[in-house]
């Protein structure tokens, strides 16, 4: 069940402005050489907010939100009739997919999951969505 106002995606795709993924990407590479997280918002599959996220338990290859900053979040976006539509998080040293833990974690199966990658020169995003256990690659737009 998902916490009131959390009502997800209704396609296999998101749609992420480039000022707001720009700044996906800066938020993730401030927190180098740990992971990044944090929420994208919008309506439908337009992204039209970004809330990036303490990783209270920092490490390069694991993410935790700070529950309180992850309420307090969510308070602001049901106020501003608006929608969680993604989590997103950073991959430091590996590819953008999903590792195991990422897939047992995954516990809203409406929503996307972003994964930035660093692995790479140039940072690498893909979406997902993760339901019991079965992770579906997304299209992610850009602009």
């Amino acid at each position: 069940m998902l916490p009131p106002g959390l009502h997800g995606i209704e396609q296999m795709r998101i749609s992420i402005p480039s000022g707001i993924f720009e700044q996906m990407i800066a938020h993730c590479r401030s927190c180098l050489p740990d992971e990044g997280c944090g929420i994208l918002a919008g309506t439908g599959t337009q992204v039209t907010r970004m809330f990036p996220a303490k990783n209270i338990d920092p490490s390069p290859t694991n993410y935790l939100m700070d529950p309180q900053e992850q309420f307090h979040i969510m308070k602001i976006i049901r106020a501003s009739n608006i929608e969680i539509l993604a989590i997103y998080h950073s991959h430091p040293d590996s590819l953008p997919h999903p590792s195991e833990k990422d897939i047992q974690l995954a516990y809203y199966a409406e929503v996307a999951y972003v994964i930035v990658s660093f692995r790479e020169n140039m940072p690498i995003v893909c979406g997902y969505r993760i339901a019991s256990g079965v992770v579906h690659s997304m299209e992610i737009r850009n602009g």
